[in-house]
C-alpha cells in the first residue's frame, strides 16, 4: 500500500520519507558516488518515496545537477520537489545572504535549468534574510507562484518569530526546521504552532547527522564536518552511541533496526509529516523506507526518548514540573 501524508495547507501528497541530497556537498561530507546516488534516487521511486529535497547551496548546485539527471528520466509528476535558497555566491566562492526579490528571481530561474524541470513544487527560504524587507520576500514568492514556477513556498531554519512575521505577509504554508530525538527544542514552541496552523513540516536531520542510525560504535573518529561537532567526539560521542545500541531489543520487537526504530518513533510526533533523510546508496533509502507506517507503542516511544537523554538533551517535563 503506498504511504502518503497530506503536507499541511499545501495539500500536497507525499511519502513520510524525504530523499535529501545535502551529501551532495563535498566541502561537508566529501566525494560521493554519483553513480550510487542516482540508483538509490530510481530505488526511491521504487519503494514509493516520491519526496526529493534539495538546495542550490548544497555543492553550490551540484545537488541540482544529480537530481536532474535522475528527473530527466522519471516522469515529472511522480516527484514532489522542495528546493531552498539563499546565497549569493561570488565567483571567489565565497557568499553572503541574499533574498532580495532579483536574487530570489535569478536563484530560482538557475535552479530550474539544474533541475531540467519547469517548476518546483515547494520552495523554501533556506535562512532568514535580515536586510530585505519581509513583504518584499513575499511578493517575489508569490509571483513566482502565479507564473507557475513554484507551487507553494515556506522556509529553513527560521525562528517562530521569523516564521510568524512571515506569515503575517505571505503564505508561508511549509517549514524544514532541524529536529531529531538528540534535538528537540522546536518542540517547545515551533511545532505546536505548526500543528495549530496546520503548516507542512518536513524535518532535517532526524537521525542527527548519523549518530542515531546504529551504525556507530563508539569508537569511530571522522574525516568530514562531524570531526568538529561535539556530539561525535570523546565521552558524549560514546554516551550516544551507547544508548543508541541499548534500544536493540526493543528495534528486535518490532522486527526493524535501530535506525527504523529512531526514524519511525520521530514520525509520530503529530506535527511532522516527513523527514528528511540524507542517502548516499541504495542500501540506505531502502532502509529508511522500512520505517514508513510503523507504530511504535507509546511506552515505547517514551522510553526511547528517555534512553537517549544524553545530559538532559531530550527530556521534556509535564505540568508539574517534572522532567521525563
Amino acid at each position: 500500500m503506498s504511504q502518503r501524508v497530506i503536507f499541511g495547507k499545501t495539500g500536497l501528497s507525499v511519502s513520510p520519507v524525504c530523499f535529501g541530497t545535502w551529501q551532495l556537498s563535498p566541502r561537508f561530507w566529501g566525494d560521493q558516488s554519483k553513480t550510487d546516488i542516482l540508483t538509490a534516487m530510481h530505488k526511491a521511486l521504487d519503494l514509493e518515496i516520491n519526496f526529493f529535497d534539495t538546495a542550490d547551496a548544497y555543492g553550490d548546485g551540484y545537488a541540482e545537477t544529480v537530481l536532474g539527471e535522475f528527473m530527466a528520466g522519471v516522469r515529472r509528476n511522480s516527484i514532489i520537489l522542495a528546493n531552498k535558497v539563499f546565497n549569493h555566491f561570488n565567483p571567489d566562492a565565497s557568499r553572503y545572504p541574499d533574498l532580495s526579490p532579483a536574487h530570489i528571481v535569478e536563484r530560482c530561474e538557475a535552479s530550474l535549468k539544474r533541475l531540467r524541470t519547469d517548476y518546483i513544487d515547494l520552495y523554501l527560504l533556506h535562512f532568514f534574510d535580515p536586510l530585505t524587507p519581509l513583504a518584499d520576500v513575499a511578493e517575489t514568492m508569490e509571483r513566482l507562484r502565479q507564473q507557475g514556477k513554484i507551487r507553494h513556498y515556506g522556509v529553513s531554519n527560521h525562528t517562530l518569530e521569523q516564521f510568524r512575521a512571515l506569515r503575517v505577509v505571505g503564505a508561508f504554508n511549509a517549514a524544514q526546521p532541524s529536529y531529531s530525538l538528540l534535538n528537540l527544542r522546536i518542540e517547545a514552541d515551533f511545532l505546536p504552532y505548526c500543528l495549530a496552523e496546520n503548516v507542512g513540516v518536513m524535518i532535517y536531520s532526524p537521525m542527527h547527522m548519523g549518530l542515531l542510525t546504529g551504525k556507530y560504535k563508539g569508537h569511530e573518529t571522522f574525516t568530514d564536518f562531524r570531526k568538529e561537532h561535539p556530539d561525535f567526539q570523546g565521552e558524549r560521542f560514546r554516551k550516544i552511541t551507547s544508548a543508541v545500541q541499548g534500544l536493540k531489543p526493543m528495534a528486535d520487537k518490532y522486527g526493524l533496526s535501530l535506525y527504523q526504530l529512531i526514524l519511525a518513533a520521530t514520525l509520530m510526533h503529530p506535527a511532522i509529516q516527513s523527514a528528511v533523510t540524507g542517502i548516499k546508496t541504495p542500501d540506505q533509502i531502502a532502509e529508511a523506507a522500512g520505517a514508513m507506517g510503523k507504530e511504535i507503542e507509546r511506552s515505547d516511544y517514551f522510553a526511547i526518548r528517555s534512553a537517549l537523554a544524553i545530559d538532559g538533551a531530550t527530556k521534556v517535563k509535564d505540568a508539574a514540573g517534572k522532567t521525563k
